[in-house]
């Protein structure tokens, strides 16, 4: 058995989606690196081709890239398809696809928004898990490891629709792996802390925000891509086989104490008052 992530998912056919940028393409550099032939989806054509091109595969891995919006069914089973065409089988996948539009007090919510954040994170999800697990069946078995969010676990007050839709996902995977266990399939999920990226710069730049953070987390360092990244290889691997239906945090030991507090940024937008409900007539 290979060990110490060296070479360990070589040969295998994975997809990655969200795997333009973040989380996501952390992920595909290292699966990439550990000789995985990685296929990352994302909606942008152009940002994909950016991203595989700052992937260094290794042990023979391999980088390539298809244009899917996870909310369009269509696309995904062509996208499924396109992993799967690279080695003639499908042994894994990583749903890293979502985000939030709902930022706001409960009482302020757009529910146009909150559809969209909804449709992206638990549908998005579950339309990759539908078809990504018809090949991982087809293949005889395989992992799929969804990213959910500490946010599905410690309220992240006035963060709407997010850790809604995280929780919903964190339940979609524990569906899948008691359906699919019978034909060997794996279904596990990861719970990123505040993880370095482009989309959280704000916070990770340094302030009050990020000061709560590090008073919220045990291990007060700010987590890279890198760590997720680390967690998935292994759940993705041979050295995982009798691990499903797991949801596991990668957050400093954050969700031993509660969610961050947003007030010192939104305060600024809603005011006090907006912040505990009041909303003017």
């Amino acid at each position: 058995m290979v060990t110490n992530g060296t070479g360990a998912l070589k040969g295998k056919s994975v997809l990655v989606t969200g795997g333009g940028s973040g989380i996501g393409l952390g992920v595909a550099d290292l699966l990439a690196q550990s000789g995985a032939h990685v296929t990352i989806g994302g909606r942008t054509e152009d940002k994909l081709v950016a991203a595989a091109a700052t992937v260094t595969p290794g042990h023979g891995g391999s980088i390539s890239h298809h244009a899917v919006d996870v909310t369009v069914e269509e696309q995904v089973v062509r996208a499924v398809a396109a992993a799967t065409a690279v080695t003639g089988r499908l042994d894994g996948v990583v749903a890293c696809a979502g985000g939030n539009e709902t930022i706001a007090p409960v009482t302020q919510i757009d529910v146009d928004a909150w559809r969209r954040t909804v449709e992206l994170n638990v549908t998005g999800t579950m339309l990759t898990l539908k078809h990504a697990a018809r090949e991982l069946v087809r293949s005889g078995g395989g992992s799929f490891v969804a990213i959910s969010s500490i946010a599905s676990s410690n309220t992240h007050r006035w963060f709407g629709a997010y850790g809604v839709s995280k929780s919903g996902v964190d339940h979609l995977v524990q569906l899948g792996a008691d359906e699919l266990g019978a034909s060997n399939v794996r279904v596990n999920c990861i719970r990123p802390g505040l993880t370095r990226t482009d989309l959280v710069a704000l916070i990770t730049d340094g302030g009050p925000l990020l000061e709560d953070y590090q008073a919220c987390t045990p291990l007060p360092r700010i987590g890279e891509p890198e760590d997720i990244a680390q967690l998935a290889r292994f759940l993705l691997s041979d050295e995982s086989t009798w691990i499903t239906g797991q949801i596991i945090n990668v957050d400093g030991g954050q969700m031993l104490r509660r969610g961050p507090d947003f007030s010192s940024m939104l305060e600024q937008v809603y005011g006090a008052e907006g912040l505990r409900g009041v909303v003017a007539q």
